[in-house]
Order: structure tokens, then sequence, then C-alpha cells
């Protein structure tokens, strides 16, 4: 659709000859300050109408051999490289190369669609990957966000963070206020890295002045996955529902053989014991879980106790278990506080 500026140059007669035209440049101005105040309403309100497929671009007759049905001398067609010939539509590079937020005003905005989100988690993988990957063996400690610095909870965190990272280990958290702001604190007063790994939520987000890595996500799972990845267990002090998530997360992926066992410490035993007491009254007589998956959980109050744990289980490389045999791809080699990785044995030494 033409617009009133070429409408007016168009038809010389229909304008108001009172007044002299506008030069070619003033109206280039005009229509470059119109669609940079449309994208800019665009990109505050997102709404969109659903009038236009943003895949099928403006393109002018001959941009695209799609109007050539004729094949080439010694040339048999092809049916999928003929598809855009066939249905009329844009060739995918020239989709790629168009600005559909130009050329159709009205269209969808290609960054809120589903196939632009999927290089989005992409892009969180390979940046998570990349910062967590030279970090060394490391614990995630999870807990309550509400907790204060006067809190016993919060100053355990704090002596238990501070014992790991002077033993060599990094110290994982999300980031936040609370026990996560403990447990970075207590890293970075020792000799190993404070990690924090922020996520997007609908109200504002910071990082405790703690956190000396810091890794931000949009999406819940790839955060999840790298706490899971890259952490050599899980302490988790008293919290709510996302305290409860990756717990469950833990045990579930743990028990169904999707990742190596390794210590899950719930710290407090007085918050979590009644929970531990519902699962061995109730959980196991009904069938739902196995004698051997509460052997899965240890409870503490002691961040000596916790600590040791940790080393040892490390060490001792109890992921593998009594009948598995010790050749396990990507295990770690046995852990010597304040020291380098040793070297794992040999069968049969």
């Amino acid at each position: 659709m033409a617009t009133d500026d070429q409408d007016a140059a168009a038809s010389p007669g229909a304008s108001d000859t009172s007044r002299p035209a506008d030069p070619p440049a003033a109206n280039g101005r005009k229509k470059i300050k119109r669609d940079r105040n449309r994208l800019a309403q665009r990109g505050q309100g997102r709404a969109t109408n659903g009038q236009s497929d943003i895949r099928t671009p403006v393109v002018g007759p001959g941009a695209t051999i799609a109007g050539q049905r004729r094949p080439l001398p010694g040339m048999v067609q092809n049916p999928s490289l003929n598809n855009a010939a066939r249905t009329g539509r844009a060739t995918e590079d020239e989709t790629l190369l168009s600005r559909p937020e130009l050329s159709h005003p009205g269209g969808i905005d290609f960054t809120e669609t589903d196939p632009w989100r999927v290089f989005r988690i992409m892009g969180e993988f390979v940046h998570g990957i990349d910062v967590l990957a030279h970090i060394g063996p490391a614990v995630a400690i999870f807990g309550s966000a509400r907790v204060r610095a006067d809190d016993p909870d919060y100053q355990e965190a704090v002596k238990l963070a501070h014992m790991l990272s002077d033993a060599g280990l990094a110290v994982i958290t999300g980031g936040g206020p609370g026990i996560m702001e403990a447990a970075n604190q207590g890293a970075s007063q020792g000799s190993s890295e404070s990690v924090g790994c922020n996520i997007e939520l609908p109200r504002e987000q910071g990082t405790n002045k703690y956190v000396q890595i810091s890794v931000n996500f949009r999406y819940f799972f790839v955060r999840k996955t790298m706490f899971m990845k890259y952490a050599e267990a899980f302490v988790i002090f008293p919290g709510g529902f996302g305290t409860m998530d990756e717990l469950f997360e833990a045990l579930t992926l743990i028990q169904t053989g999707k990742v190596r066992n390794f210590p899950i410490i719930l710290f407090n035993r007085a918050y979590w014991q009644g929970l531990v007491d519902w699962m061995r009254s109730t959980m196991l007589p009904g069938g739902k879980l196995e004698a051997k998956d509460l052997d899965l959980l240890m409870i503490t109050d002691s961040a000596e106790e916790a600590c040791q744990r940790i080393i040892d289980c490390y060490n001792d490389e109890c992921w593998t278990g009594a009948a598995v045999v010790n050749d396990l791809a990507g295990a770690p080699a046995p852990f010597i506080p304040n020291g380098e990785p040793a070297a794992r044995k040999a069968d049969g030494e």
C-alpha cells in the first residue's frame, strides 16, 4: 500500500499547490521516523493481530526463481528445494534477509515465536555450559530466600559454604537473598568459586553481593539442568516450594537412573524430620517407595558432618554403588581437600 507521501508524489495535481513539496530527503526521514515509532510501540505493547504470515515477506517480481518453473537443462525437479516455487512462498534466505516488522506492520513479532525461542534456549545452555564447565567440582546449596542474617540457618549456611570452599569445592546457589546469600557469602570467604545462577521472575530480581560468577537464565529447566549437571552434592536448607522442587527433582532423577547417585543432605533436623517420617510411615507401606530410596537422604544439624559426608562420597565415588564397576566414563577423579583431584585407580588396584 502506498504511503500518503507516495500518493502525493505520484499525483502532483492532487497536492496543495499553496505549499511547496517536501524534498525527497525530508520524505525519507518522515518514513524512517514513522517506522521507528511504530516499531517502538510494538516493542512496548507486543500486540499482534495475526493478519500476516511472518514467513512471507513482500518480494517484488523477479526477485526469486519461485516464478520460474522451468527446470534447467539436464536437471530434474527437486521436490524439497522446489517447495517455494510450488507454493509461491518466499525462500528461506529471502525470509531470513527480510524485515517482516517493516513489510508486515500488523504481523507477528518473530522474536516472540517458538522457533526463535528455541534458539534462546540453546543460547542459555551454551552460555551456562561455557561458564560452569571450568569451575571444577561444586556443591549446590538451596533454601529459602526469606531467611534473615540473624537466623541460625543463615549462619550455618555461611559456615558450611566456607568449609566446602576451603576444601576446594565451588558453591552454586540461585544467586538471590536468604540462604542463597549466606552460601555465597561463605564461599566467597574461602578459596573456591562463589557462583550464582539467577532466574527471570515476574518481580524485579537482583544478585547478592557475594556472587563472584553470575549466570542469568530465563528458563527454569535450563537453570535446573545446570544445577544437576555441575553439582557433586545438594545441600537443602529449610525452604518453600522452590526448595522442595529442587529436592524432589534430584531424588526422581537419581531414582530413575538419569543421574548418578550423589549426596542429598537435608540441613536442620527439626524442619525435615517430619517429612522423612511421613515418607517412611505413609509412602513406604503403600508401596510408593522402596526402602533403599530413603537411603538417598541424609539429615543433619552439623556443618562439619555435612562437609565430611560430601568429601567422603566424592573420594569413595559413592555414586558407583557396590555392584557397579568403577569405570564410569564421566565420573570425577577422587577428591583431595586443598589439592588436585587424584588420578582414579586402575581396575584391580
